[in-house]
């Protein structure tokens, strides 16, 4: 299967970091929003991205210009109805989802394939929404997408291996590592990352440590490159508490409780780096 033409569904921090990585890997992109604002704002960070990419001679002036002169931008999905692989990057709500991978089946081709960057709703339940299940699988990006190396890739109960090689082998072009993980909730990544996002606030919550102390003890004691809590901020409150809400009620253990004080934080407004206000000011 060659694959000339991918679509992106969502032009938010996600979306355009999957464009931009498709863009640079010579793919021809099309990146859809309902919004012109968001496909304005995603423009200009490519455009800011790529140029850091050439401050740092990591890409040449021309690659720059070229990656630029194949992404185009639209509010019209049946503009993808030329693109022979589709990834969607909209809200983490699967009702979304749902609605979106049934208009998707109708506009695209019939050998294209559907792909999701969910981070932890059922691949299974999307694939159900269209008339290709096995045409349909998780391609989960990390944040930020253009410097992560990680993919997570999820098989829904119908995707079949052919799909799950293509996409693997895209991964790859775009010299990103495809990693496997099976459909349930949170796949691998969330499910091993949130829950520990969550009790770092149960900790600030009962008053163990502030969110600094219990950020240096996992920097400095962890070795990780950044604490649970600035980690979490990054993310954003609002998403850390959709993907608890995926956990808790997918697998029905209390241990995926989402945290009252990150309820009560999204509740406030108070959602992180991009709200300006979180576990710390920005």
């Amino acid at each position: 299967m060659t694959i000339k033409t991918v679509g992106v569904i969502g032009a938010g921090t996600m979306g355009n970091g999957i464009a931009q990585v498709f863009a640079q890997a010579g793919f021809t992109v099309k990146l859809v929003d309902v919004a012109q604002p968001m496909l304005d704002r995603a423009r200009a960070t490519i455009e800011k991205s790529l140029a850091k990419f050439v401050e740092k001679g990591k890409l040449t002036a021309s690659d720059r210009a070229a990656a630029l002169g194949r992404l185009k931008t639209t509010t019209a999905l049946d503009h993808l109805d030329d693109a022979d692989y589709l990834v969607e990057a909209i809200v983490e709500d699967a009702t979304a989802k749902t609605e979106l991978f049934s208009a998707l089946d109708g506009i695209a081709r019939p050998h294209a394939i559907l792909a999701s960057n969910t981070s932890s709703i059922s691949i299974t339940t999307l694939g159900a929404a269209t008339k290709r299940p096995d045409k349909v699988l998780g391609m989960h990006f990390m944040n930020p997408v253009p410097l992560m190396t990680l993919v997570e890739m999820i098989r829904g109960q119908a995707t079949s291996n052919e799909s799950m090689q293509v996409a693997s082998d895209l991964c790859r072009q775009l010299g990103k590592t495809p990693v496997e993980a099976a459909d349930y909730p949170g796949f691998i990544a969330n499910r091993i990352l949130m829950p520990m996002i969550n009790e770092a606030i149960y900790a600030v919550m009962e008053g163990v440590g502030t969110p600094e102390a219990i950020d240096a003890v996992m920097k400095l004691g962890m070795n990780h490159p950044m604490g649970p809590l600035t980690l979490a901020d990054f993310i954003g409150l609002d998403v850390c508490l959709a993907i608890l809400n995926v956990l808790h009620d997918g697998l029905g253990d209390p241990k995926y409780r989402p945290c009252p004080l990150l309820r009560r934080m999204v509740a406030a407004g108070h959602l992180g780096r991009k709200s300006g206000r979180g576990f710390y000011t920005y």
